[in-house]
């Protein structure tokens, strides 16, 4: 046990010393194993998970749910959901920052592409219509966390990965808290105009025909989304085939609406080949690392000792979310779950908690981390977006937003059944 916590304290120093989360969770695995066990086991182990994972079906899923975001962003998909929600709702007070947060949702998986391309998207018409960069960043910042729950998600597909959970029932378990973040920052809009209305005037109020046309721009989009998620909730077709038909409608959709050249579907081709070997060496990292996490017999320890203490599971897992907010404050969030889930998720399993539900769980954790100082992962993006935009006015806007999630996150905690409402009535 005390090893396996020196080993864990070094590996946190090489993230701090910003050391990239696959090569530190790599190198100390390997290094870690060795001692432990043997240079020829480490060699057999790394060949073993490298061949593994590369061949694994499940994680297919990953480079065309990737190349299904990159082909509807490509066709417009960004500027045309905020056009829609924002002819409905952005005469209101705060009414654009509550479309910039409903269009979120549906731009793609990665919370930090989400909150890239909204930036470009929301931020002009906010300030034509003298909003205070606080709620516009603000919302921009939250909004974009949305990614990484509704899916198609990426890491609530490494976590299926990691932890052996269906995949189609940790997507559909993200549609209802997804909409709940989304409804709790349009409250927390609410309450901070009412508050303050000259931070987030109303916007021109669109006809009724305006607001028709707007929606039939993005009729595509919708239905594509329906398709994926409801055939995998019908069990028409698993996720690695649904992220295939995907992957398929969003070319045809960019390629209708004459976005596509030969060059931009190499780049976005490209684009999809490395974010996927990016993300499937970290994961191949993770592994390793939790490879070295089984022979301390640290995952073992930690259980029998909550286990001893006959605690009420509630109370372990509000001690496990603390534990991720402190992370989540100082390690971005691919490192924070790949770090933690082989230690935690053996302690769920002995308090036979449903995995399903602490994946979405951990999730909107991860979602509260990337809005949060000092790191904020999805503020420094927008500073880099928006350099004219400081770090502090971005944090004092995101403010009311993670509060929210602080809200969401306890509701969740303590009413497991909103998060498993729909996944038990899957096909």
């Amino acid at each position: 046990m005390i090893d396996a916590l020196i080993i864990f304290a070094v590996l946190v120093a090489l993230l701090f010393l910003r050391v990239p989360v696959g090569f530190a969770m790599a190198g100390l695995g390997i290094l870690g194993f060795a001692y432990y066990v043997s240079w020829p086991g480490v060699l057999t182990m790394i060949g073993r998970l490298a061949y593994d994972t590369a061949q694994s079906s499940e994680l297919s899923v990953i480079p065309l749910f990737v190349l299904m975001g990159n082909f509807i962003t490509r066709a417009g998909l960004a500027d045309e959901l905020y056009t829609a929600a924002y002819s409905w709702i952005g005469h209101r007070r705060g009414g654009l920052a509550m479309a910039t947060i409903i269009s979120c949702g549906g731009v793609c998986g990665s919370s930090v592409a989400t909150a890239a391309t909204m930036a470009k998207v929301a931020m002009p018409p906010m300030r034509r219509f003298n909003y205070a960069d606080s709620l516009a960043t603000g919302s921009i910042a939250a909004g974009g966390t949305l990614g990484i729950l509704i899916p198609p998600s990426v890491i609530l597909v490494l976590y299926g990965i990691m932890t052996s959970t269906d995949i189609g029932a940790l997507f559909i378990a993200g549609i209802v808290p997804g909409i709940l973040g989304i409804f709790g920052y349009n409250i927390a809009i609410s309450i901070v105009t009412r508050m303050n209305p000259e931070i987030g005037p109303p916007g021109e109020k669109a006809d009724m025909a305006t607001r028709i046309k707007a929606l039939g721009k993005v009729w595509g989009v919708l239905v594509l989304f329906l398709v994926v998620i409801g055939g995998i909730y019908i069990g028409l077709f698993t996720p690695t085939e649904a992220a295939g038909i995907g992957a398929a409608g969003g070319f045809i959709f960019a390629w209708a609406r004459g976005t596509l050249s030969w060059k931009t579907l190499f780049d976005l081709l490209a684009d999809a080949a490395q974010t996927t070997a990016m993300l499937f060496f970290i994961l191949i990292g993770a592994l390793i690392f939790s490879n070295l996490m089984n022979e301390t017999g640290m995952p073992e320890a930690l259980g029998s000792w909550v286990t001893s203490f006959e605690a009420n599971p509630l109370f372990v897992i509000f001690a496990i979310m603390i534990i991720y907010i402190g992370l989540g404050a100082v390690l971005d969030s691919i490192a924070m779950i790949l770090l933690t889930i082989p230690l935690f998720f053996p302690i769920v399993i002995g308090l036979k908690l449903d995995p399903v539900w602490f994946g979405i769980i951990v999730v909107v954790v991860t979602e509260i981390s990337l809005i949060t100082p000092p790191v904020g992962m999805n503020i420094f993006v927008l500073n880099t977006v928006l350099p004219d935009v400081g770090t502090g006015t971005i944090f004092r806007g995101v403010t009311p937003f993670w509060m929210a999630d602080i809200v969401r996150l306890t509701i969740l905690v303590l009413f497991p059944t909103i998060t498993l409402f729909l996944p038990q009535f899957m096909g």
